[in-house]
């Protein structure tokens, strides 16, 4: 074990108090990345020695204020700032198209404030250079200080213990020799304790978490800064770093991090838990998992994955023209797997054959979901998207390690469909210290219902696009499902301010062409289905469910 970094950061909502107390009469707004209680119990404090004081967050600020102030007003003009586009501004304002469906944003003046009614709401935000030497526009800590005659003595921005962390962070990864051979580690390992945010909203599964976001930013921020000291494009997803892990934990007081290389991986004991998988209410274990693939019988295939786990399949022998099933390409995309599971029992029990199914291609990621899951259950982890080589399965990179198993289902039985099952976050996903949206991802800022991806060889559009119309028809008639697609469709709308793509049925349907896929059609399923739970993750899975069962039917029919 190599210690890269271990370091303490003072508290500071206290180091607030300690340099504010004394002054006496004056008027103090600040804006951090801390919860409502830890702020009022600050401003109570500095009552006490004579100051007025509203403390405020720093991250979502006009959600917080119309969660904690009044927000009644109908019509919000949002920010400008010429580092920042009209968008951001309306997502940083969600989910406030669903808390408040008659909200509506219009342009705001050329400063960083929102306006809502006679009520200017401020939303620190500071320039800085990031990571890879580009402008952020990123949100940070303020204060403003106003003495007993009405002047401000104070206005600017402060370096709270969150943008510490992460500074301190990545500072400590950028100085690092790192060597010009991959994997450059076999664990990352990120350990923080911070104070924060972590408050569930009345609206979907939206929660606001700074612990969360900060394991987002920290994440995809490395994977940026080795692909940039690798000479690769930020979208580039053949570099092989080795395993990134962000244990990232909420507590009180100092924030603290530890980054250390580690010779081994980062994996604790998982309990089985037993479920059935008609009503399973939460992720399936890796061991679940297999179990349900045995059950089905037919003839086992498998490769190893990188740390040895086996990535196992099987063969559905039949007349049928073939198909190949997969799931659980990034692990942290649950409710897919059981989907595909349960399609796979039915299809096996009518007799359906000429099937190939791989129902967990990132074994290695799965057990790494399941160990950070234990201290955050309602995060989604994308530490645990990728493979332990810190790749995705479909990397073109070789060795093929993990997409070998699905290499080998095509070649085996020479499937021209692909039903490749996913999901994606269940609420807003943000990366706060480097910008505010995902950078790479921003399509997948806020969720928009259950949606089809449909990718085709050359000259099969027409086809593409008949298969989409009459899956996505299948698929709408269930009212639950159609009802939930409508809905988050509206907020999304509400908040990103258009629509972009063909919707059938109230099923977004992404449709594009790909000359150089494998098979003739890959269809990909989109679920927002991390960090679900109950009732909202059985409705995932059964979604998973019916579009396999639709998708095999109307293929094998003809009917498109």
């Amino acid at each position: 074990m190599t210690v890269l970094l271990d370091q303490s950061f003072p508290n500071t909502l206290d180091a607030l108090v300690a340099r504010l107390e004394s002054a006496r009469g004056c008027t103090v707004e600040a804006w951090v990345f801390e919860d409502y209680a830890a702020r009022a119990t600050a401003e109570g404090r500095l009552l006490a020695h004579g100051v007025q004081a509203r403390i405020r967050s720093a991250y979502k600020p006009l959600v917080h204020f119309f969660v904690e102030e009044e927000g009644d007003a109908d019509e919000v003009a949002l920010p400008s700032h010429p580092a920042a586009t009209e968008e951001r501004w309306r997502l940083e304002a969600y989910p406030l198209g669903g808390l408040k469906p008659a909200l509506q944003f219009s342009a705001g003046g050329g400063d960083l404030t929102y306006q809502v009614g006679e009520t200017s709401v401020f939303a620190p935000n500071r320039l800085r250079t990031d990571h890879l030497g580009q402008p952020s526009l990123s949100p940070c800590g303020w204060v403003r200080v106003t003495d007993a005659d009405g002047e401000v003595i104070e206005d600017g921005p402060i370096e709270t213990e969150l943008e510490q962390v992460f500074a301190a962070v990545m500072a400590c990864l950028a100085a690092h020799p790192w060597s010009n051979t991959q994997p450059f580690f076999t664990t990352l390992m990120i350990e923080a304790n911070l104070p924060g945010i972590e408050r569930a909203l009345d609206y979907g599964c939206e929660v606001i978490s700074t612990t969360e976001a900060m394991h987002e930013d920290l994440y995809f921020s490395i994977l940026e800064l080795l692909k940039q000291r690798a000479g690769l494009a930020a979208t580039d997803r053949s570099l092989r770093p080795g395993q990134i892990v962000p244990d990232i934990r909420r507590t009180t007081g100092e924030a603290h991090v530890r980054v250390t290389l580690l010779d081994t991986p980062f994996i604790e004991a998982i309990q089985p838990g037993p479920q059935d998988l008609d009503t399973a209410d939460r992720p399936l274990t890796p061991q679940q998992i297999l179990d349900g693939l045995a059950s089905l019988g037919g003839e086992g295939f498998s490769c190893p994955s990188v740390q040895g786990r086996s990535v196992a399949g099987t063969l559905i022998a039949g007349p049928q023209p073939p198909i190949l099933i997969s799931a659980g390409q990034h692990a942290n995309e649950t409710a897919s797997v059981v989907g595909g599971l349960r399609a796979m029992r039915k299809l096996v029990a009518e007799g359906a054959g000429s099937l190939a199914y791989i129902p967990m291609e990132n074994p290695d990621g799965h057990a790494l979901h399941h160990t950070l899951r234990a201290a955050n259950p309602r995060h989604m982890l994308h530490a645990a998207r990728y493979t332990a080589l810190g790749d995705d399965v479909e990397s073109p990179a070789t060795p093929y390690h993990e997409r070998a198993a699905r290499i080998d289902a095509i070649a085996r039985t020479g499937a021209k469909l692909h039903i490749n099952l996913h999901g994606y976050p269940a609420h807003e996903w943000t990366r706060p210290f480097s910008g505010y949206l995902p950078r790479g991802f921003e399509l997948w800022t806020i969720p928009k219902g259950f949606f089809l991806i449909l990718r085709h060889r050359p000259g099969l559009s027409a086809q593409a696009d008949a298969f989409a119309r009459a899956l996505a028809e299948q698929i709408a008639q269930d009212d639950t499902l159609r009802g939930f697609n409508e809905t988050q469709l509206a907020v999304w709308q509400r908040h990103v301010g258009h629509i972009s793509f063909p919707v059938y049925h109230a099923i977004p349907c992404l449709i594009s062409e790909h000359p150089t896929q494998t098979v003739d059609f890959t269809l990909i399923t989109e679920y927002p289905d991390e960090t679900i739970y109950g009732d909202a993750f059985r409705l995932a899975h059964t979604t998973q469910m019916r579009t396999v069962l639709a998708a095999v039917s109307l293929y094998r029919a003809g009917a498109f």
